[in-house]
């Protein structure tokens, strides 16, 4: 694909189906920080993450979801893990991935990852990767 026609210079936008919208309103906007920029019901609370779009989808019930559907790189993981604790959030534990005392794994390559649930149910993660530069 030609530079001309590649979409390395677009932003993203994030999507995660929700079915309790106040729920995901509060944990998203207050727990976790992100400012709310629009509500368009039936459809979605979009918020901003960083000038990252992310698009709530309202649903009737959640699709089947297959791993992390939604990540922040953070610069220290093990302090964003402990404030957001304190904030209520509760950190998931994987038998077999030899996470720390916070819940943190750390790869092969030294990245370090823990991962979290939004009110419904759709898993999130915190990663630190040291060896990419911002």
């Amino acid at each position: 694909m030609s530079q001309t026609h590649g979409l390395s210079s677009f932003d993203i936008v994030g999507f995660i189906s929700i079915v309790d919208v106040q729920r995901a309103k509060d944990f998203y906007g207050k727990v976790l920080g992100l400012r709310l920029i629009a509500e368009e019901p039936p459809f979605a609370l979009v918020f901003d993450a960083h000038g990252i779009m992310i698009r709530l989808g309202m649903a009737k019930e959640l699709p089947a979801a297959h791993g992390t559907v939604l990540g922040w790189r953070v610069t220290e993981i093990a302090e964003t893990v402990k404030s957001l604790g304190q904030a209520g959030v509760r950190f998931e534990r994987f038998e077999g991935m030899g996470q720390d005392e916070l819940g943190i794994w750390t790869s092969p390559t030294g990245a370090k990852v823990a991962w979290f649930k939004d009110p419904d149910g759709n898993l999130l993660s915190l990663s630190e990767h040291p060896e990419w530069e911002r």
